[in-house]
């Protein structure tokens, strides 16, 4: 992997595709691509790469993403799901969720819906990792680190990326992937429209009295839902990444507790059904919005992940979703790669926006409406929805609907993932 350095000796460097964001889902772009033989360069604002030494070693770290079998098979087609399983992945076969304000109930398990495992919950450092590691060994792949972007300039059939430092590239197409509060996406001109959902995310890593038994839990409280996602450290399971969305006045309550006092409140939660919960590192608070692009493409421009959407993590489907338009948008690349077609033509940028819109507008019109039925405090809808989840654990074609959903079997999967 060519460093930035080396690149920029001449006043404008030229690339097929400039990428702007080297989290997990700029970064597997920019790994499908590079496969291929197509010219990246990979920007990101951080000074330093991961340390693939210590991810996945010692206490897990507490960001974390449950992916599903879908975007385990596409992080395989790369080479770099191995190297992570040597570090640390934690299989989930159960899901359990429930209404604590009622009887209602739904669980399923990996057998009935027809896979070996539903997921992985697996800490954000270790993917990330073997993402770099995969990088450094593509040629025509120059990694910028310490780069933020200042502006965009169109000439032409090609972008001009502007670095703060004054450095430039010049390339037919810049992919914004730096988050949802996307730099890239302003610069573009291109509005989101985005709503509060009214909560803030408490996150921590806590071990637990009784095996986790590869389940993923979550209960829906009053104030918002709670979820305890299994971890597997050094062959046992007795470690859960927490997610406890709720109300910012809650969150930062539940922040400022002792470790002690957190840990009875996450025990209740879940109507102690992983016996005492032992909290094992500081509480943090992130801020939930959810939020979508008005169009995710224009000339030489495109939006993915976070950029394009945000949504709530009561699912777990954030970063999958990205994955997924990672693997859509190099599909369509790709083919235009090989018949020597622009990669900024809009025609081939507009196929990637109609396969994965309607996914992700449904994801998140789903996720809304479970943030709003589960907020409802009535009594005639708790009710209502206490009977609705029995009847979902009973009905199997809405039931195997869940299931289709949870394991990223849904849609026309793009070629890398099938």
């Amino acid at each position: 992997m060519t460093s930035m350095t080396s690149m920029t000796s001449h006043p404008m460097a030229r690339v097929d595709v400039v990428i702007v964001g080297a989290g997990i889902v700029g970064a597997t772009l920019a790994c499908l691509l590079g496969e291929a033989g197509v010219e990246v360069a990979l920007l990101d604002a951080r000074d330093a790469a991961i340390d693939a030494s210590v991810a996945g070693k010692g206490p897990p770290a507490q960001r974390v993403s449950a992916l599903t079998p879908v975007s385990q098979r596409l992080l395989e087609g790369l080479g770099v799901w191995t190297w992570m399983a040597q570090r640390r992945v934690s299989p989930y076969r159960f899901m359990q969720v429930w209404d604590a304000q009622g009887q209602g109930e739904v669980s399923f398990s990996a057998q009935q819906a027809g896979v070996p495992l539903l997921g992985h919950i697996v800490e954000n450092d270790v993917t990330l990792a073997g993402l770099e590691r995969r990088l450094a060994e593509l040629p025509g792949m120059h990694q910028f680190l310490s780069a933020r972007v200042a502006g965009l300039g169109r000439e032409g059939e090609y972008e001009t990326v502007m670095l703060e430092d004054g450095r430039r590239l010049r390339t037919p197409l810049v992919v914004a992937a730096d988050g949802a509060r996307s730099r890239l996406r302003d610069l573009a001109g291109i509005a989101s429209q985005a709503h509060d959902t009214g909560h803030v995310a408490v996150v921590t890593t806590v071990r637990v009295a009784r095996s986790h038994g590869e389940v993923a839990r979550q209960a829906f409280l009053p104030t918002g839902p709670v979820a305890f996602l299994p971890l597997l450290v050094e062959g046992r399971q007795d470690h859960c990444s927490i997610v406890w969305s709720t109300s910012p006045a809650e969150a930062k309550r539940l922040a400022a507790l002792s470790p002690e006092r957190l840990g009875d409140e996450l025990a209740a939660a879940i109507d102690h059904r992983l016996g005492e919960v032992t909290v094992i590192d500081r509480p943090q608070t992130v801020p939930l919005s959810q939020r979508h692009a008005r169009r995710y493409t224009q000339p030489g421009f495109a939006l993915v992940g976070d950029a394009a959407h945000s949504i709530h993590p009561l699912a777990g489907q954030g970063v999958n979703l990205g994955l997924m338009d990672a693997a859509v948008l190099a599909e369509e690349l790709l083919v235009a790669h090989k018949r020597g077609v622009s990669l900024g033509e809009s025609r081939i940028l507009e196929r990637y926006a109609r396969r994965r819109r309607s996914d992700n507008t449904a994801m998140l019109a789903l996720m809304d409406g479970f943030r709003l039925l589960f907020a409802a405090r009535h009594p005639a809808l708790t009710l209502a929805r206490n009977l609705g989840m029995r009847g979902v654990d009973r009905l199997s074609p809405l039931k195997r609907l869940l299931m289709q959903q949870a394991t990223g079997h849904r849609g026309r999967l793009p070629r890398s993932c099938r």
